[in-house]
């Protein structure tokens, strides 16, 4: 069945994933969608020191948002924010230098930003290489079959997937979504999959096509008229499965994932 579904996943990437399916989607495009100005309004991106982040992160600047940065590589993150300042003339660009692997960090820096900020957007990318995975809450460290870093990203995307579908109907206030950005010309890309970039090389969306759908989902009235909780690429709702590829979870396993992660927060706190 995984055969299946990353046969199927990469002919649907060839059609849709690439440049050219980023650039025949955006014939379908409002233009006016994101001409808007937005200060006033808080910004959070993480990894905002490269690729897609800070493409996402300048054009929020741009608009006159305030942006928060929150980055691991001190150095590179300060050369990000120096660089969106100034390509921007927007002076309300704040560094926060979080290890995202380290969860008593994260909830540290949760703690400390309720008290000296505001918040209306947390920008979260999730992934269409999560349709290659089922929701696996057995082994989340892959201690029971070995470690594959694709597998593992894949199976991480899925619970981000999951996680914003059950966050949209438990909290009907907020408007949640995710999305899909494509296949991106990121550093992150050729340093983690550098035989993929190889291949695809001039297929590869640009940074800024990548970030696209995340500037329309944080930025346009437009999409808030779409129901909270879907997944997104190129602007529209997007299918969350395969056909035929059985990765629909059950209640009882994406209530399982909840728990897992409750009990996460509740020992890091």
């Amino acid at each position: 069945m995984l055969l299946y579904r990353s046969a199927a996943w990469f002919a649907k990437g060839l059609r849709e994933y690439t440049k050219s399916g980023y650039e025949s989607a955006s014939k379908d495009f409002v233009p006016d969608d994101l001409e808007v100005q937005v200060p006033g309004r808080a910004f959070m991106v993480t990894g905002a020191n490269g690729g897609i982040g800070r493409a996402t992160a300048m054009e929020i600047a741009k608009r006159g948002g305030t942006v928060h940065l929150v980055c691991r590589d001190h150095s590179r993150a300060e050369g990000a924010r120096a660089e969106i300042i100034k390509e921007s003339g927007n002076q309300n660009i704040f560094l926060h230098i979080v290890d995202l692997s380290v969860p008593k960090s994260i909830w540290t820096f949760v703690e400390n930003f309720k008290q000296e900020h505001t918040l209306n957007v947390l920008i979260t990318v999730s992934s269409g290489g999560m349709l290659v995975q089922k929701l696996n809450t057995d082994d989340l460290q892959s201690e029971r079959t070995a470690f594959d870093g694709t597998m593992v990203y894949a199976q991480n995307k899925r619970q981000q997937v999951v996680l914003t579908e059950r966050w949209a109907r438990a909290h009907p206030a907020i408007h949640f979504s995710c999305m899909h950005p494509g296949w991106v010309d990121t550093p992150g890309v050729r340093l983690s999959m550098p035989g993929f970039h190889a291949r695809m090389g001039a297929r590869l969306r640009s940074e800024a096509q990548g970030a696209d759908t995340v500037l329309w989902l944080a930025l346009a009235p437009a999409a808030t008229a779409q129901p909270s909780g879907c997944f997104f690429q190129d602007r529209k709702p997007a299918p969350t499965h395969l056909p035929l590829a059985r990765t629909s979870s059950s209640p009882a396993e994406e209530e399982k994932l909840v728990e897992i992660l409750e009990e996460l927060a509740r020992r890091f706190k």
